[in-house]
């Protein structure tokens, strides 16, 4: 399918048909990329998408724990080293 480019101030534009852009499944935003001279244009993605399924995995792993030996607070350096301003 052929699109015209349209000028929009001093950028250009495509109008993508509606039943390309439901099927890409855009949103608010979409991520431009430029592959071997190609425009790629993919949905927008959310900076938080998949940590949901991510802290699943590592609970069922137990890998979900904060192992540090500042875990416990306060410490001995909270308590010698410390000093308020």
């Amino acid at each position: 399918m052929k699109a015209a480019i349209v000028k929009i101030g001093n950028s250009r534009g495509i109008r993508i048909p509606k039943p390309f852009f439901e099927q890409c499944g855009f949103k608010d935003e979409v991520e431009l990329e430029l592959e071997d001279n190609a425009l790629v244009i993919r949905p927008g993605s959310s900076p938080r998408e998949g940590w949901a399924e991510s802290f699943e995995a590592m609970a069922s792993k137990r890998d979900d724990s904060f192992d540090s030996d500042f875990e416990e607070l306060p410490n001995e350096w909270d308590q010698s080293d410390w000093k308020w301003k």
